[in-house]
């Protein structure tokens, strides 16, 4: 089942976008906070805790900030642009994590998205 939002959704037509350019994992389907900026239902997250680019965060975000935490490469598949979402330990963002053929509508009435 598929919603009208889903219509736009990039990863429909090509798969192969929900690839983490980092480290080839299959990326999972991210329920997008509704007060977040992305203005998307979902998006898609790499979730691998091997990615490189996860696990250079924790690195880099100590010497810049001197805080712990990272950042996993996350693509948002309407607008087809990708980035990081920040992430403050390895279970972070997990709770949002929605089955690929999930609607929003279905995730939120069976209370996905509590963190």
């Amino acid at each position: 089942m598929s919603s009208c939002l889903d219509a736009g959704d990039k990863t429909e037509q090509n798969p192969q976008l929900r690839i983490c350019t980092h480290c080839n994992s299959r990326m999972l389907k991210w329920y997008t906070p509704p007060d977040m900026t992305w203005g998307t239902p979902y998006q898609y997250v790499c979730f691998n805790d091997d990615c490189p680019y996860y696990v250079r965060g924790w690195e880099w975000i100590k010497q810049q900030y001197n805080k712990e935490a990272s950042y996993r490469h996350r693509y948002n598949p309407f607008v087809g642009e990708s980035g990081p979402v920040p992430v403050w330990s390895p279970r972070a963002l997990r709770g949002r994590i929605m089955q690929d053929d999930e609607t929003v509508e279905q995730f939120v009435s069976r209370g996905g998205g509590e963190e």
